[in-house]
């Protein structure tokens, strides 16, 4: 019996539409100014992330060495 496999992209390109479509739902009871508030926080908290991953990642700088040459 030749059957389709379950979970392809087709079926999780369709949930995504469906996750869209309750996220615009969820947007439209809670009004503007909320989902404004949200999204100004998430992106807030992102940008602090991002700037805790990138100072934590600096190695520290080389000394510079100066080599002189003898006559």
């Amino acid at each position: 019996m030749n059957c389709r496999p379950h979970g392809g992209k087709p079926t999780v390109a369709l949930w995504m539409l469906v996750a869209l479509a309750d996220v615009g739902i969820i947007a439209t009871a809670a009004g503007p100014a909320l989902v404004l508030l949200i999204i100004a926080g998430l992106l807030i908290a992102a940008g602090g992330v991002y700037a805790a991953r990138s100072l934590g990642r600096r190695a520290p700088a080389p000394a510079k060495a100066e080599f002189r040459r003898r006559a």
